[in-house]
């Protein structure tokens, strides 16, 4: 998710083909949290980041942390690992409250985010095309959840949606330090992920009670998430952004939100509405016009 380039000179359709590659395994990730649906949260957090870990094990090699000094060591070792706990975690509670797409449309707000807080960070105040290009994205959102708000339908989704939200800002929290760090973070990605897994299991431990390892469709599921979405997406997002131009990259996995919501509909998970398509749609312009 940092735009780290190589010296190297490779064809366009090399970094082309590996962003595709992630968009497509990030935009499977609620398909497959529907079929985990018979695992606890936090059970599903565990198994997925622990598969996550294994899957990007090759990438693991030796970084001098200790260099970057004391903050950076703990933003590092412990805010890294918090942020990915909370992301995957609340986005899968996010899912069970509120309906799957409309959910997974409110988490994928997060590029723009990210736009906001790298603004902020690099010029100590926010662009107009930022904030105008995060309007139009929230306005998908509100497109999606003032009708309910109004006609009182909102119910106990408006917590699943308000979980949806703190996931966006984590993995734009979580993509802000990746980007940060005076270290790179992918080859620490295989522990940071282990870490992140102690942390959910200790979690499921204090609120789920027991900790039974899911079987069949579920544990599946949960393997899936963390090879696909969490583990080989994450791999070749960033040697997209090594071998490819930054900007190129980025816009296309804009794509995403779209792209969820046909799976679920597609799935028979979700209710084709026109408020559905409209709203990725507002989502992918105004992340489009805030990276401008």
């Amino acid at each position: 998710m940092h735009p780290v380039h190589s010296p190297a000179v490779f064809p366009r359709w090399y970094s082309v083909g590996a962003a595709l590659v992630a968009v497509m395994l990030w935009s499977a990730a609620p398909l497959l949290a529907e079929f985990a649906k018979a695992t606890p949260p936090l059970q599903l957090t565990a198994v997925t980041l622990l598969a996550g870990s294994l899957a990007t094990l090759p990438l693991s090699r030796r970084v001098n942390v200790a260099a970057c000094g004391a903050g950076w060591q703990l933003s590092v070792w412990v805010g890294i690992p918090l942020l990915i706990f909370g992301a995957v975690s609340t986005y899968f509670i996010g899912m069970r409250l509120a309906p799957a797409a409309e959910a997974a449309l409110i988490t994928y707000t997060w590029p723009v985010l990210f736009v906001l807080l790298s603004q902020w960070s690099r010029f100590g105040r926010l662009r107009i095309a930022g904030v105008v290009g995060a309007l139009i994205a929230f306005s998908g959102a509100a497109l999606l959840l003032v009708p309910q708000a109004i006609s009182g339908g909102l119910g106990g989704a408006t917590t699943g949606y308000a979980l949806a939200l703190l996931a966006a800002c984590c993995w734009a929290i979580y993509s802000w330090l990746s980007q940060a760090a005076p270290v790179a973070l992918t080859p620490l990605l295989p522990r940071l992920l282990l870490i992140a897994c102690a942390i959910a299991l200790t979690a499921s431990l204090a609120l789920e009670g027991t900790l039974a390892f899911p079987s069949g469709e579920a544990l599946l599921a949960g393997i899936a998430l963390g090879l696909g979405p969490y583990g080989v997406a994450m791999v070749a997002w960033d040697k997209a952004l090594r071998w490819g131009h930054a900007s190129l990259v980025g816009s296309l996995a804009y794509g995403v939100p779209i792209l969820a919501a046909l799976l679920l509909v597609l799935a028979g998970m979700s209710v084709l509405d026109w408020r559905l398509p409209a709203a990725a749609v507002l989502v992918v312009v105004g992340c489009l016009k805030a990276g401008r």
